[in-house]
């Protein structure tokens, strides 16, 4: 499976991006998907996952309520939604596929990794 993420960019506190992953190479409907996050200095964190089936998500604390995750099968995409960003957002997003059908937060647990999308929130 090769990922393709795409969407990050440059945006204002309080403003608003969606990130797009296509997968590509296999069923993308039979893995479980996932966004991790890496600020500067610091270790790859979870933000967010969706079981294949789209039934079940799972959020990082920091971001609940603010991010929701989506997928579409049909269109082979997973999305992240991020609204009220702030300057702690700051990161390089990566999407993550896992064989495992549900909604996984371990980064082990994930077989494939896409290269990462540039977000940067200013204050």
């Amino acid at each position: 499976v090769q990922l393709q993420a795409s969407g990050g960019g440059l945006v204002q506190a309080g403003g608003s991006l969606r990130l797009s992953c296509a997968p590509s190479g296999r069923t993308f409907s039979s893995y479980a998907m996932g966004w991790f996050r890496q600020a500067p200095g610091k270790e790859r964190e979870f933000v967010a996952a969706i079981s294949a089936s789209a039934g079940s998500t799972n959020y990082a604390d920091s971001v609940k309520g603010r991010f929701t995750i989506s997928r579409d099968n049909a269109k082979n995409t997973v999305y992240l939604q991020m609204n009220s960003l702030k300057p702690e957002d700051t990161a390089v997003y990566y999407c993550a596929a896992s064989i495992l059908y549900r909604p996984v937060v371990a980064a082990k647990a994930y077989n494939y990794w896409g290269q990462g999308t540039q977000v940067t929130v200013s204050s």
